[in-house]
């Protein structure tokens, strides 16, 4: 089962370290120490169970605590406070009506993190939210808009129907209208940011589309917590586009003249110790050889193999090696 997000607001590290270690079956905790930060970091990250600790922040630092329910992308987010006993009047007067529920010191982190989920299986807080609100606009929206698992599309609005001539039910991929060069950074893209706690995530690149290669920004957006791994992506196209001649291919003279250009700025991207560490790799020398041959340490070596796998948008050396040598960057 996921683990639902929690956001802790506290100065108290006892405190949340406690909250962290009794939730952790359930939750993934993320601590700030004020409301100031909590706020846009909630917007950022739309956690499912808001939690601030009124014991450690005081009554003046709630004097915006209306904010957190007022804001559209946050009213689906359980809140609550905790605090003493002592303070149970102040609480209930000033607070009731602002929050989904007051949790008072019971002597038990245990007792606290039970208070919270008895709320969400009543709630059934955010599962099918950002679902719902999604699929409401789908077709409405004028940009070319897709529904992703993984790299594979499984539904498609209007206007990317008729932006990329797609018909029928068609089983096709992200990666399928992407230039080749940027395959790889695509599905990079793609994997870290289903693993990370963000909601939203933007690059830049080239899409094939109606005989053009057109620059855009895609914009990706987590659907729904727990669909694992489905994502919305939106494309806005930046304007820059190369036409296509009917010679719609490889032969294109458009096309090689593209990837031509390309070609010229990767060999550029290359320092010439990084040509002769990926020259040896390619000859099978081992980092410890290329150490001896070159005169430099291993630890500068692993530096300048990273940034080979960075500046091919490979996941491996081995991907480097391939894409060098198909790409003539350099010389065996």
């Amino acid at each position: 089962m996921e683990k639902k997000l929690l956001l802790l607001i506290s100065k108290n590290q006892d405190f949340a370290s406690g909250i962290e270690t009794a939730g952790r079956r359930e939750f993934q905790t993320t601590t700030v120490k004020n409301i100031h930060a909590g706020y846009p970091l909630a917007l950022n990250i739309l956690p499912d169970v808001i939690l601030i600790d009124y014991a450690s922040l005081g009554l003046e630092s709630l004097k915006n605590l209306q904010i957190f329910k007022s804001t559209h992308f946050l009213n689906k987010s359980l809140l609550f406070l905790f605090g003493d006993q002592e303070n149970r009047k102040t609480l209930d007067k000033n607070f009731r009506d602002q929050v989904d529920g007051i949790i008072y010191d019971k002597g038990s982190f245990g007792c606290i993190v039970s208070e919270i989920e008895d709320k969400i299986k009543r709630n059934n807080c955010l599962t099918n939210y950002w679902k719902d609100s999604f699929m409401g606009l789908f077709n409405l929206l004028n940009h070319p808009v897709i529904l992703l698992q993984d790299e594979k599309i499984v539904a498609m609005n209007d206007s990317f129907k008729n932006d990329f001539f797609i018909t029928g039910r068609q089983k096709i991929k992200l990666t399928d209208f992407v230039v080749e060069k940027n395959k790889m950074k695509v599905k990079e893209t793609l994997k870290k940011f289903v693993k990370g706690k963000h909601m939203k995530a933007t690059t830049k690149t080239s899409l094939i589309m109606n005989e053009k290669i057109r620059e855009a920004r895609i914009t990706f957006s987590k659907l729904d917590k727990a669909l694992c791994g489905q994502l919305i992506m939106m494309i806005n196209f930046t304007g820059n586009d190369f036409p296509l001649n009917n010679e719609i291919g490889s032969n294109s003279k458009e096309i090689e003249n593209y990837f031509s250009n390309n070609h010229i700025s990767e060999v550029a991207t290359f320092t010439k110790r990084e040509k002769e560490i990926i020259s040896l790799l390619c000859k099978g020398y081992k980092t410890k050889e290329i150490s001896e041959a070159l005169c430099i340490s291993s630890k500068t070596i692993e530096k300048h193999r990273a940034n080979i796998i960075k500046r091919t948008h490979s996941g491996t050396i081995l991907e480097s090696i391939v894409y060098a040598m198909n790409h003539n960057l350099i010389d065996i």
